[in-house]
């Protein structure tokens, strides 16, 4: 049957005055869904590179200082575990900061590691088809996942805007516009 598309939900909390009418520094992460232990510590990564990249591209903004997110993980009752979703927990925290939708008709995959590298991930097949499904026309997958995607099916890459993503920048150029 295929994978299934996994759907990552963010709200800021903005955080309120302290007793002397100054804004509580250092914004929190709490994070919601069923998440096993693996994708509950991508959380935590993705948390770290999310706040870095915003350092990097918006020095002055100071959202993650001033607010609070909370990061949900929808699917019901279902158990989701595994390193495939810190590319997306990024996208999803940094669209939150800068107030800019990404692209409605992306989807992608890959894991984060602490310095920005996107990390390959297992069943491209199955996140493919997924997408497939769920109307997407642009993907972002890791690069170490080139000959997974290339051994696909031609059926299955037909019609798809595929882009390949070693470091976290691949993955922001393409969700949020080069340059941006």
């Amino acid at each position: 049957m295929g994978g299934s598309a996994l759907y990552i939900e963010t709200q800021g909390i903005k955080r309120g005055l302290d007793t002397e009418g100054k804004r509580r520094g250092g914004g929190t992460l709490k994070t919601t869904g069923q998440m096993g232990d693996v994708m509950k510590e991508s959380t935590q990564i993705a948390y770290t590179v999310a706040r870095a990249r915003m350092a990097e591209i918006a020095p002055d903004n100071s959202f993650f200082d001033d607010t609070d997110i909370h990061m949900h993980v929808p699917e019901g009752a279902t158990p989701k575990d595994g390193p495939s979703a810190g590319v997306t927990m990024v996208t999803a925290m940094l669209s939150l900061a800068l107030d800019r939708p990404i692209k409605s008709d992306l989807a992608m995959t890959g894991e984060i590691s602490l310095t920005g590298k996107v990390l390959a991930v297992g069943g491209i097949k199955e996140k493919t088809m997924a997408a497939r499904r769920a109307g997407i026309s642009t993907i972002i997958l890791p690069e170490d996942c080139r000959r997974d995607f290339e051994e696909l099916p031609d059926y299955l890459k037909e019609g798809l805007d595929v882009h390949f993503a070693t470091e976290y920048s691949d993955v922001y150029d393409v969700a949020f516009g080069k340059s941006s």
